[in-house]
């Protein structure tokens, strides 16, 4: 059975790494060698496949580095972006198989952060990248807020008790928003003492579960009445789709938050 491990990397983000017993390991979102390279010397693993969600440098800068210290590891990523050193360019619905793995997660088409983010699912853990945050989501940069509104739908058709390994530490800070948008919203209010207490306690708030999102995240909660109608009091103007409260929560976070 493969285990994960979140090695943190420059001010906020985690590498995803993914062993199992017989030393092999994959590793998502490589955007530095070095924490890869010291926790497969820690605990004697060898990287075997590289998985990439999209192309931006805190996901992607590692990997060269790693392939100097692990020239047989195969690296995928998605076919719509164009990143230096994939070896194998995936499409939505394509099963990576890992020679020596149980881990054989399916490729998931998610655009809106990137035009081609894509994410990871072998049941229950889904590595989203950028797509979905803990009581978040990504900013839209070439993709469109369309296509990230499409995908966060498609990531909650997921089961609820799906592990949802997104690549930042920035849950309190997304609460923080959260709670403009849903101020009355108790399981929020509980999310949030909870994730201070383990801030405090130096623990990281990722993986989280794809129910408590439902439960916490504006993002998701487009159908919502009290998010629907803290976005129409933000736009002023009345919002007839989740797509455009969607739209509106994410300028709003961009412009008064962020």
């Amino acid at each position: 059975m493969w285990i994960v491990h979140g090695a943190p990397a420059f001010d906020d983000n985690y590498i995803w790494i993914i062993s199992e017993k017989n030393g092999r390991a994959a590793v998502v979102d490589p955007g530095d060698a070095g924490p890869v390279i010291n926790y497969m010397q820690a605990h004697g693993l060898k990287v075997v496949t590289i998985l990439i969600t999209h192309k931006h440098y805190d996901h992607v800068g590692g990997i060269a580095d790693l392939r100097r210290w692990y020239p047989d590891a195969r690296v995928y990523g998605p076919a719509n972006e164009s990143i230096s050193g994939i070896d194998v360019k995936l499409k939505d619905g394509t099963r990576v198989d890992i020679p020596g793995m149980a881990f054989s997660p399916e490729v998931i088409d998610m655009p809106g952060h990137t035009e081609g983010h894509i994410g990871y699912y072998c049941a229950p853990a889904l590595f989203c990248g950028d797509t979905l945050f803990a009581c978040g989501c990504g900013r839209v940069f070439s993709g469109s807020f369309a296509q990230l509104h499409d995908s966060l739908n498609r990531i909650c058709e997921l089961p609820d008790n799906t592990h949802v390994y997104c690549a930042h530490e920035y849950t309190l800070d997304n609460i923080g928003f959260a709670k403009w948008v849903e101020p009355g919203n108790s399981e929020l209010l509980k999310r949030e003492q909870q994730v201070i207490r383990e801030r405090q306690q130096g623990l990281a708030t990722v993986p989280s579960r794809l129910a408590v999102e439902k439960a916490t995240n504006p993002f998701i909660r487009t159908d919502m009445d009290e998010v629907r109608l803290a976005a129409e009091k933000y736009a002023d103007i009345a919002l007839n789709t989740t797509q455009q409260v969607f739209t509106t929560l994410r300028k709003w976070k961009d412009r008064e938050y962020d």
